[in-house]
């Protein structure tokens, strides 16, 4: 399918603008970040526990059996922790902090303790009643956060590495400069919504990296080939032809996986959507970043060496 192949979009018209829209959204959310990040047991610690009920139960009614909890013979207030649906109303998701000289099977404690409470709109099996129990130690938590750190700094290194080699230093500038933008924005924006970073959204980010960096490299691959056939240096209506030539490609790839995404926000359930909003939140700010950061940021250089 090859629509829009014929368009003269004047995108470099509207350079100075993207720029200063990106700025903005990056000092905001840079700002976000100051505010502090929602991260989530994967990272900080504690114990998750998914639990059944064969009937539909209030949220309010899991924290009073959460209020006075005894395990080994220590008590426990935890109607304070995070309680929330996932796919149904029957269905609830708990996540409680790390505490200290926490029992040895703090997460079965709490769950023999929410049984016996709730008996009436527990299974009887109780097999059927716990869908997931886990638990993350602090230190553990800490050890993933560097890792999951390091990860986006290695593949945003070997990606500079990478385009240098494929195109040219000027080039890859571009092209990181936008990764970051990306991933800086969307990390604002995931920020603001206060969903949590978990090992998932991590996930996401990366994947963002590779989509973005794809769409980038297609629209620097045709301004090079652009530059090579016309004899002449990288000018803005370089730029625009290369971006107007790749416009039917980009949108095709962005519309088709934005519909999936939303399929996912939708149908996919509580454990998902923080992943799919990612997604749909790093496919959107990367094909912008493609035209107005990567390719307008390379006009910016090249015109600045003339």
């Amino acid at each position: 399918m090859d629509f829009l192949s014929n368009t003269k979009i004047n995108f470099m018209a509207l350079q100075k603008a993207g720029f200063t829209f990106s700025g903005i959204l990056a000092i905001g959310s840079i700002l976000m970040l100051m505010l502090g990040i929602n991260l989530g047991i994967d990272f900080k610690g504690g114990t998750m526990i998914g639990l059944s009920f064969s009937e539909d139960v209030t949220i309010q009614e899991v924290r009073s059996s959460l209020e006075n909890i005894t395990i080994d013979g220590n008590e426990f207030d935890l109607s304070g922790e995070e309680v929330k649906y996932f796919g149904s109303n029957s269905d609830v998701m708990i996540k409680i902090k790390s505490f200290e000289n926490e029992p040895k099977n703090f997460g079965q404690g709490v769950i023999n303790n929410i049984y016996e409470t709730m008996n009436n709109k527990a299974p009887e099996d109780k097999n059927e009643f716990v869908l997931s129990l886990g638990a993350v130690s602090p230190k553990v938590g800490t050890e993933l956060s560097g890792k999951a750190l390091w990860s986006i700094i290695s593949a945003l290194v070997l990606i500079l590495f990478y385009i240098s080699i494929r195109f040219e230093f000027r080039f890859a500038i571009g092209a990181i400069l936008a990764l970051v933008h990306d991933i800086l924005i969307t990390l604002g924006i995931f920020s603001l919504t206060g969903y949590e970073i978990t090992l998932s959204t991590i996930a996401a980010f990366l994947t963002i990296v590779g989509y973005s960096l794809n769409d980038t490299i297609v629209i620097l691959d045709r301004i090079r080939e652009n530059m090579k056939s016309s004899g002449t240096l990288m000018f803005e209506n370089t730029i625009n032809k290369s971006i107007n030539q790749s416009l039917s490609r980009t949108l095709i790839t962005s519309v088709t996986t934005l519909l999936v995404i939303i399929v996912l926000l939708i149908y996919g359930g509580e454990i998902i959507r923080p992943f799919a909003f990612t997604m749909m939140i790093g496919v959107i700010i990367g094909t912008y970043s493609s035209i107005y950061i990567a390719s307008g940021f390379l006009a910016y250089i090249y015109k600045s060496s003339n």
